[in-house]
Order: structure tokens, then C-alpha cells, then sequence
């Protein structure tokens, strides 16, 4: 049912980093993408996937890993992404990529879960370090950079409290919870 694919697609910062994710896997990944909508048709997205441990290894440090975590430098070696699809937006055939990038990442991400992988939308990256590292020509904008695994941390989703605090945190056994706000809360009007 797509409502627990939704409710079991969180933002997944902790692998199992011994669980590789095969290049076949990344290739269904990515041809789901390919599916979505795309504005104007334009169909300006582009992949890069990474699968081998050695050039994960090389992504990873490029990635900023949970903003509200300030005290958290990323998953530690074991339970770092087994692999990551880089998104590039193509600068010769559109210069504005509008909706697109969410839609494709978040539907590879569905797809993700549904094979029993979870994985986290990344924007804060080196991107120059990244496009060195990866040879990635320039006429591609580097969008996100999603990595992937099997997951090994519990996520929990709670309801917004009445103090409003949206801020995502660990408990001590490493849970995350993740507050969500009252669907009461989202819909302003009913006609």
C-alpha cells in the first residue's frame, strides 16, 4: 500500500554498510525516476550512481549529514550509505529544473524502500570536491546527492507537541524521532 511505503520512506542516516546495493538495484532505482513527470517534458535529470566501496568512500566525506544534529559528524564507518545515486540536472537542455528534481527523489526513494532500502535526500555537499572526485562534466548541476543502504537506526514519527517544535532528534538508544504535524493542523479550509 503506497501509505507504508510514505510512512516507511524517512530520511535514513544509518546503514548496515556490510549490505551492498547492486548497480541492477540503482538501475530500477534510477528507471523509476525516469518515469516521473517532468515540466515542459523536458526530461533534464541525470544519474551517476556509485556502488563500490571505494568511490562510496570518496563521496562520502563531500556530505553534510543532519542539520539539527549539530553535535553528529555522520554515520561512522560500518554504518555509512553502501551506495549513493549523484542527481545532475543537464545545463544544455534546460537551465531551470523546476519540480522535477523532488518529484524523481522522492519516487526512487519509494522505490527504495519497497526493496527493503531506505535512504536521505542530501543538498548540503561539496559540490566542486564532489564533480573532481566523480569527473562529472560541467554542464551538469549537481542537484542532490541521495545515499542509500540498508537501514539499521529505528525511526519514530510523533505528533507535533503544543510547544510547535518541529526540530528532529535522537533519544539515547539512537532512535529518531522525527515530529509531524496534525493533518487538522495542514488544511485550512474545507468548501
Amino acid at each position: 500500500m503506497l501509505k507504508d511505503l510514505v510512512v516507511h520512506n524517512r530520511s535514513y542516516r544509518r546503514f548496515d554498510q556490510s549490505v551492498r546495493v547492486s548497480p541492477a538495484t540503482l538501475h530500477e532505482l534510477v528507471d523509476l525516476a525516469r518515469l516521473t513527470p517532468s515540466s515542459r517534458n523536458a526530461q533534464p535529470l541525470k544519474y551517476s550512481i556509485v556502488t563500490t566501496p571505494e568511490c562510496c568512500e570518496k563521496v562520502f566525506p563531500q556530505l553534510s549529514w543532519a542539520g539539527y544534529l549539530k553535535e553528529w559528524d555522520g554515520p561512522v564507518e560500518g554504518e555509512r550509505p553502501a551506495a549513493y545515486v549523484i542527481m545532475l540536472g543537464d545545463t544544455n537542455i534546460a537551465k531551470d529544473f523546476s519540480i522535477d528534481p523532488g518529484i524523481a527523489a522522492q519516487t526512487l526513494l519509494l522505490g527504495a524502500v519497497e526493496k527493503g532500502l531506505g535512504g536521505c535526500i542530501l543538498a548540503n555537499i561539496k559540490r566542486e570536491v564532489l564533480r573532481s572526485v566523480l569527473e562529472i562534466p560541467a554542464q551538469f548541476e549537481i542537484l542532490y546527492v541521495i545515499a542509500l543502504g540498508k537501514p539499521v537506526e529505528k525511526m519514530v514519527l510523533e505528533t507535533v507537541g503544543s510547544d510547535g517544535e518541529i526540530k528532529y532528534w535522537r533519544d539515547p538508544q539512537q532512535g529518531h524521532h522525527v515530529p509531524k504535524r496534525r493533518l487538522a493542523d495542514l488544511i485550512l479550509a474545507e468548501k
